[in-house]
């Protein structure tokens, strides 16, 4: 047993200890502070690595001050700004008023990247998983070999599977860039930075330093072979992606026309003014929640999307009941009529709106992207497609269940023999158009979210709607479907090679010769009226 005056030594000798060890901290602080007073870019270079290793809970301040262009140097002192305008002493913390001929520590692109990994080493030990995964992308990127020891300190506390991982990555390019590092564990840092298998791994394998022995230039060469596989597959995989997200836009501008198309053989050059109709509901929506209530900026698609098939509904019917009415039968004065409509529509909105563009934000919930796998997700698109899908669903279900559909159908497939059984045609030829209008209108909501809403919105979504209809089979959805998306996806992978006006241009060639094959399209309606 220890004696009251044995443990009161102990005591006292252990603060002795823990005061000097702070003091000599403190003093190494100051001394690499020092370097940032001598306006040279060696001595910046060495006070960045002699910061970030004394330990000090002001490094990370200093080092981040630095690289934002806030930490200032007068005679022998080192000052950080903060955000609002205030001075602090670098050495203690504390406000201090820096002097009137203080000057900002100069960096240049080598420093810089001396910066970047003193951030990381500084910050891979901290409490936010998603600052430690932050911390180890900056040294994959900076190869900082002084972050080794850190790095395997990081990693063998670390819990969370996707930071462990891009530690390990970090690891395996501090470890490729050593000179000293052994054969076999150069061989399998490759291994590690060939299942990362993105552009920032090709290029940190196809940058390795010469001299080195060919099993390891062996290693790299097949790993960076596997990568541009890799990547090659995903590049598919993304091509795909855009090509279900143009599909599904065109899905959506298109599933209106297919109805007053199929329905009333009315060819309509004002389906798109309704589409940009939709848009600007949209923008109205969003003006007057921003002028009255902000809090509900995050709801104003879900208030605009029945506002807009409601108001672009009324104005298709009003164009049937005043115009469209008096030229069934009449396929070339209803093109003509209608395209002189779609000018009025344009030229109405120049001058309630004005020429110019008008913003449309994205609610939070459509704002950003996620990776997912090899590819890049953009909410709005993901959520664009299922708006699509949901549509379509629930206009299949009204064609289905219910009366106006099946008089609908009734009338596309033998309008006479409709007539015949008491189905009011013109009542159904005012609603059908009201809705096809409508399911334009709500389509200008959605691209408001990805073009630009403008008075010629309209007119770059009218041809491809055309040619979606006439390439799916006339009034058949299914066929609209199916033509939308695969004329996306075409149009996505031809780009790359031929240009987006050439790609256009052969996916057009390609239609005129399918429809000299089948002139009713992928999936032709079936009745005795289509049929004759």
């Amino acid at each position: 047993m220890l004696s009251c005056e044995r443990i009161i030594a102990l005591v006292f000798a252990l603060g002795l200890l823990i005061a000097g060890a702070l003091s000599a901290s403190a003093q190494n602080f100051d001394a690499a502070l020092a370097g940032f007073t001598k306006d040279s870019y060696n001595d910046t270079d060495s006070a960045i690595g002699a910061v970030a290793a004394s330990g000090n809970p002001l490094a990370l301040d200093v080092i981040q001050a630095l690289q934002d262009g806030r930490l200032l140097f007068s005679g022998d002192k080192v000052f950080i700004k903060d955000k609002a305008g205030a001075t602090l002493d670098a050495a203690t913390g504390k406000p201090a008023a820096a002097p009137a001929d203080a000057a900002n520590v100069r960096l240049n692109n080598r420093l810089r990247r001396s910066v970047e990994a003193a951030l990381g080493g500084l910050t891979l030990m901290s409490n936010d998983p998603a600052r430690r995964y932050e911390a180890a992308q900056a040294v994959f990127k900076s190869r900082d070999a002084n972050a080794l020891a850190t790095l395997d300190a990081a990693l063998a506390r670390e819990t969370d599977t996707r930071v462990k991982r891009a530690l390990s990555e970090a690891r395996a390019a501090v470890i490729l860039y050593q000179p000293g590092a052994a054969e076999n564990d150069k061989i399998a840092a490759i291994g590690s930075i060939k299942e990362r298998a993105d552009q920032d791994a090709r290029g940190l394998l196809a940058g390795l330093p010469g001299g080195q022995s060919a099993t390891v230039q062996k290693a790299a060469a097949d790993a960076i072979a596997s990568i541009d596989n890799r990547l090659a597959l995903w590049n598919m995989v993304q091509n795909a992606w855009y090509g279900l997200s143009l599909g599904s836009v065109l899905l959506l501008a298109a599933i209106g026309l297919a109805i007053t198309f199929g329905v009333m053989g009315v060819i309509n050059m004002a389906h798109g003014e309704m589409v940009m109709l939709g848009a600007y509901v949209t923008f109205v929506v969003q003006e007057i929640i921003r002028a009255r209530n902000p809090a509900l900026f995050d709801y104003s698609l879900f208030i605009a999307v029945p506002l807009a098939f409601l108001f672009a509904g009324s104005v298709g019917i009003l164009i049937e009941r005043s115009v469209i009415r008096f030229l069934y039968g009449r396929p070339l004065e209803t093109l003509l009529a209608t395209w002189g409509i779609s000018l009025i529509l344009q030229q109405a909105v120049r001058t309630i709106f004005g020429p110019t563009n008008k913003e449309v934000g994205n609610p939070s919930w459509m704002s950003g992207a996620f990776e997912l796998g090899g590819i890049t997700v953009t909410y709005n698109r993901m959520w664009i497609i299922v708006f699509t899908l949901a549509v379509f669903a629930a206009l299949l279900g009204l064609l289905r269940y219910t009366r106006l559909g099946l008089e609908m159908r009734a009338v596309t497939q033998n309008r006479q023999m409709a007539a015949s059984m008491g189905i009011r045609t013109a009542r159904i030829d005012a609603l059908t158009f009201g809705l096809g209008s409508g399911i334009a209108g709500i389509a200008g909501v959605a691209l408001s979210q990805i073009d630009n809403v403008s008075p010629n919105l309209g007119q770059g979504y009218i041809i491809d709607s055309f040619l979606v209809v006439v390439f799916g089979g006339v009034g058949n959805l299914w066929g609209t479907l199916v033509a939308a998306l695969t004329l996306g996806v075409a149009n996505k992978f031809l780009e790359p090679f031929a240009g987006a006006v050439l790609g256009k241009i052969a996916i057009l060639v390609f239609i005129i010769l399918f429809i000299q094959k089948r002139p009713r399209g992928l999936f032709a309606l079936k009745g005795r009226a289509v049929e004759a």
